[in-house]
């Protein structure tokens, strides 16, 4: 009987070098970066999130300008200086912040900032987490001026660059969503012209967004 053949082992492979992944080519995501990767993303979230030279955050100090603002707001309207304002203000306190609310949005925010059992008055401590969130959210906004002059122009059939206070108040009471009394009055003391009673509305529409701004 032949001996057996032993026979030897193939040498193993060469190791290969530890790879050591490179940047990503901005905007590719892989699983795991949490966007790390994308520099647009990176400074974006630096320039909120990393403290400043007075060691606070470019969030934090919009979010005291924005407190800072809401309380003059609120205070306009605390007659009695007790941190409370008839509910019947909030609508005019915060469209006074920029925002510009349907009445069913205005419904939902009152019902979130009133009492279980509504008092009539609104308190300060609940209404000011409330608006500063809706504000850093951006809700509310105003609709663009150029909107809102292609709806004027729309409703001036005539095209005589100015409405009457009666064809206004028809057009905002029976048209689409209407407005309150309150709002309609509120519309109307910042709309009219006092020298010729007409809404001109191209200057109405200016003062708005220097209002705004």
């Amino acid at each position: 009987m032949a001996p057996a053949v032993r026979r030897e082992r193939p040498p193993p492979p060469p190791s290969r070098p530890l790879r050591v992944p490179g940047p990503r080519a901005p905007g590719r995501h892989g699983p795991g970066c949490e966007h790390r990767c994308c520099p647009a993303v990176a400074a974006a979230l630096a320039r909120v999130l990393l403290p400043h030279p007075g060691g606070v955050t470019i969030l934090e100090v919009k979010v005291a300008e924005l407190h800072k603002r809401i309380k003059e707001a609120f205070e306009v309207f605390d007659h009695e200086s007790n941190n409370t304002v008839d509910v019947r203000e909030i609508g005019t306190i915060v469209r006074s912040l920029g925002c510009c609310p349907s009445e069913g949005e205005l419904h939902d925010l009152l019902a979130e900032v009133e009492e279980e059992e509504p008092t009539g008055y609104i308190r300060y401590e609940k209404f000011l987490p409330v608006m500063t969130k809706a504000l850093l959210e951006g809700r509310y906004r105003p609709i663009p001026d150029d909107i809102l002059l292609q709806a004027f122009e729309t409703l001036d059939s005539a095209k005589r660059g100015f409405l009457t206070k009666e064809e206004l108040i028809k057009y905002m009471t029976e048209e689409g969503e209407p407005f309150s009394q309150e709002e309609m009055e509120e519309m109307l003391s910042a709309a009219i012209d006092p020298e010729s009673n007409l809404i001109h509305y191209k200057d109405y529409i200016a003062t708005m967004v220097t209002d705004e701004n």
